[in-house]
């Protein structure tokens, strides 16, 4: 289980740094069907011109390089920008920019077909994220958004659940509330889209898929969330050698992961006779 996430999302969102190495290897790659479903509703075809925002090392966006799509990236991080641009240096036509969704400001020219983040959405200022698509987006132009979560099956791996007196001992345990989602039941941000009054004809899908890790696989995947990045020398000593021990004591040494996808998938409002909104957490 993923320690929570705390509050401070301007500090957190920098941890990823010191994870840039590490992230493409441990992180899980989307389904394919996700990425066809996003292709098919966004109405893309070779060539059209996507923007992603916080491309990370390029999990997103390798798979979507490959099929023919003009593509420009944003990436706050460095080492995360540098990493992306080896990863994609073979792979169709990609940008890389090295600078905050926020303050990035578009070359001159026709407005994206789409403008898409992968597990990154969250991590951008609330009060910018909307209405900064909105302005890149060409007329009829979408914007998508998706991200990778820990989901429990009904006869999941119970191991999970176990663990989570190590989190507590350490205090990184769950906030109270905290809910354990199944596969096809994480909560959708169809709300928040619509409320923005800057696009319209939402639609969700949510995708579900397993992996099974052995204990260094897991702790590398570990290595990568920011609550765990920020946690102390101690408490990360605690908690991995607890989680080794635990698979040790498995015939197969191994653990199965739960993984849920919320896609979000908009078209962008033409708006005739007035500007665009303010976003709703402005």
């Amino acid at each position: 289980m993923m320690a929570g996430v705390p509050d401070d999302r301007e500090q957190l969102r920098t941890t990823f740094e010191s994870a840039a190495r590490r992230y493409h290897q441990a992180r899980p790659d989307y389904p394919a069907e996700l990425l066809d479903e996003l292709v098919r509703l966004a109405g893309l075809q070779a060539g059209s011109r996507l923007l992603e925002v916080g491309c990370g090392t390029g999990k997103a966006t390798i798979p979507l390089a490959r099929r023919g799509f003009l593509i420009t990236c944003t990436e706050l991080g460095a080492e995360l920008a540098a990493q992306a641009r080896r990863n994609l240096a073979r792979i169709g036509e990609v940008e890389v920019v090295q600078e905050a969704f926020e303050t990035w400001q578009p070359p001159a020219g026709p407005g994206y077909d789409l403008v898409f983040a992968a597990t990154s959405w969250h991590w951008i200022d609330p009060a910018v994220r909307y209405r900064k698509a909105w302005e890149v987006l060409r007329s009829g132009g979408h914007l998508a958004f998706w991200s990778a979560s820990h989901v429990f099956p009904e006869d999941g791996d119970p191991f999970f659940a176990e663990i989570q007196d190590v989190y507590d001992e350490i205090g990184e345990g769950l906030p109270e509330g905290a809910a354990f989602y199944r596969p096809g039941e994480l909560p959708d941000e169809r709300a928040e889209i619509e409320a923005s009054g800057l696009f319209t004809g939402v639609v969700v899908r949510q995708f579900d898929w397993e992996i099974s890790y052995d204990a260094e696989g897991y702790l590398r995947l570990l290595d990568t969330f920011s609550g765990h990045i920020a946690m102390e020398p101690w408490q990360r000593d605690r908690l991995y050698g607890a989680i080794r021990e635990r698979l040790a004591g498995r015939p197969d040494g191994r653990l199965s992961r739960g993984w849920g996808a919320v896609l979000h998938v908009a078209r962008r409002r033409d708006m005739q006779h007035s500007g665009p909104r303010r976003d709703p957490a402005q």
